[in-house]
C-alpha cells in the first residue's frame, strides 16, 4: 500500500468514506488543512483577533489550540486560553496540569477556573445529591457560564472550542430527537448572540472526525489526556453516540451527510423559528438573561447554593 497523496509505503491511515490512504506526514497535513479551509469558508477568524481557547488538556481542545498557534506565529492573531476544572475525582487534574504545560509551552496567557471556587461545589459533589438533572446538564451550563465570563476579563473577541464531527453530529440528533428546536438552530461554525456580552464561538474542528482527531495528536506526539469523563456514558450524548457509531460502521459517511443536511436546513429553521429575545439581566448574578435567573444561577438555587 502507498500513501494516495505522496507514494510513501508508510501508510498509517485510511479515510473508510473515501479510502484515501495517508502516511503520517500527508495525515497531519490533511487534518491542519482541513481545520483552515473549515475557518476560511466559515470566515471563523479576522485579522486583530484575541482567542480565548476553551483548553480541556484533551484531544480536540490541543488540536483547536495547535491549529489556531499556526494563525498566531503569523500575527494574524493572538490566542489565550482558560481551563475549566468541574471538579471530578481522579480525572480532572491530569487534564488541567496537561492544559497548563501547553499554554507555557506556547507562552500564552491561561487561566484555571474552577467550579468550587466560582459556585461553591464540585460537579462530583452535584452527582451526589438526590434526584440530580444529569452531570452534562450541570456541565454544560457552569462551563459555559465560567468561558463567557473569562472571555470577557481577557478581552478576547472571540471563543474556541474543540468540537468535532461527532460532537455536531450528536448535538443534531439530540436536540432534534428532544423537539429543542431552539436549541438545535444554534449549532454550527460560529455562534453569536444578541446580547454583546456573549463573545462569538467558533469551532474550526467540526468537520474532522473524532478518531481522526485522536490519531492526529499521537502522529505529532503532543501531550493530550485521553481518559474519558466518568460520567459520559451515564448522559444521553452517550446513548446518542452509540447508535450513530453503530450506523457509521455500514455507512461511513453517515456523520458528514448528517452535517451537510443541516448545514443546508440550519438558516430556513432559524427564521421559521426566530424568536424576539427579551435580553435583560439575572437579579442574582446580572449576567444577561431572558428570565428572572439565568441557567447557572436557577441551578444553584436549585442546589440551595
Amino acid at each position: 500500500m502507498q500513501c494516495s497523496k505522496c507514494g510513501n509505503p508508510k501508510v498509517i491511515y485510511k479515510r473508510e468514506q473515501s479510502g484515501q490512504l495517508l502516511c503520517k506526514e500527508c495525515f497531519i497535513e490533511s487534518i491542519e488543512k482541513k481545520a483552515i479551509k473549515t475557518i476560511k469558508k466559515e470566515k471563523l477568524l479576522d485579522k486583530g483577533d484575541k482567542v480565548l481557547v476553551a483548553l480541556s488538556g484533551g484531544k480536540d481542545s490541543v488540536t483547536t489550540l495547535e491549529v489556531l498557534d499556526s494563525f498566531r506565529k503569523r500575527n494574524i492573531i493572538d490566542i489565550c486560553a482558560v481551563t475549566v476544572d468541574e471538579g471530578i475525582a481522579n480525572y480532572r487534574q491530569d487534564g488541567v496540569d496537561i492544559a497548563i504545560r501547553h499554554a507555557q509551552r506556547l507562552g500564552i496567557e491561561h487561566k484555571v477556573v474552577s467550579l468550587k471556587q466560582e459556585y461553591g461545589i464540585t460537579l462530583d459533589e452535584i452527582m451526589q445529591r438526590e434526584n440530580h438533572k444529569g452531570s452534562c446538564t450541570y456541565c454544560g451550563v457552569f462551563r459555559r457560564t465560567i468561558i463567557n465570563k473569562a472571555a470577557r476579563e481577557m478581552g478576547a473577541t472571540k471563543i474556541a472550542t474543540g468540537h468535532n464531527l461527532d460532537d455536531e453530529v450528536q448535538g443534531i440528533m439530540m436536540n432534534y430527537l428532544e423537539g429543542n428546536t431552539d436549541n438545535l438552530t444554534k449549532l454550527g461554525a460560529k455562534t453569536e448572540s444578541q446580547a454583546e456580552e456573549f463573545t462569538v464561538k467558533i469551532k474550526p474542528l467540526r468537520e474532522i472526525p473524532e478518531r481522526e482527531i485522536g490519531l492526529y495528536v499521537v502522529a505529532k506526539d503532543l501531550e493530550v489526556h485521553f481518559d474519558s469523563c466518568p460520567y459520559a456514558m451515564q448522559s444521553f450524548r452517550g446513548e446518542v453516540s452509540e447508535v450513530i457509531n453503530q450506523l457509521s460502521e455500514k455507512h461511513p459517511t453517515i456523520k458528514y451527510s448528517t452535517l451537510r443536511g443541516y448545514d443546508k436546513i440550519k438558516n430556513i429553521l432559524k427564521e421559521e423559528l426566530k424568536k424576539d429575545y427579551a435580553h435583560g439581566r439575572c437579579k442574582r448574578c446580572g449576567e444577561p438573561s431572558s428570565n428572572e435567573l439565568c441557567k447557572a444561577c436557577s441551578f444553584l438555587e436549585e442546589l440551595g447554593l
